[in-house]
């Protein structure tokens, strides 16, 4: 009922930087928080960034200063500014949103993208 489809992704030289999308269609009364995601091979899925309705916004200690997240006005896409980028930030990056469907009553939703590959080449 939601979708999410993120871009952005690529192959990237250490030191680069790369802008991650994630635009949500489907039937949305209202997205109260976004999250990005990234999974590095055999590792688990470890949670990137976070950016409430309200602005709030929260990192990973291990991106704090390099990435920044953001969102535009229509609330229905979101970012991920990526700077300085690390071998170790290299995985597959997913986006995740939450909040409430057009339905009534309002029924709650968590939805996942598919993913987007980021590759930081050493």
């Amino acid at each position: 009922q939601v979708q999410l489809v993120e871009s952005g992704g690529g192959l990237v030289q250490a030191g680069g930087s790369l802008r991650l999308s994630c635009l949500a269609s489907g039937r949305i009364f209202r997205i109260d928080v976004w999250n990005w995601y990234r999974q590095a091979p055999g590792n688990q899925r470890e949670l990137v960034a976070t950016i409430t309705t309200g602005g709030i916004t929260n990192y990973a200690d291990s991106v704090k200063g390099r990435f920044t997240i953001s969102g535009d006005n229509a609330k229905t896409t979101v970012y991920l500014q990526m700077s300085s980028l690390k071998s170790e930030d290299t995985g597959v990056y997913y986006c995740n949103a939450g909040g409430l469907l057009t339905s009534w009553p309002r029924t709650a939703f968590a939805s996942w993208g598919r993913g987007t590959q980021v590759t930081v080449s050493s």
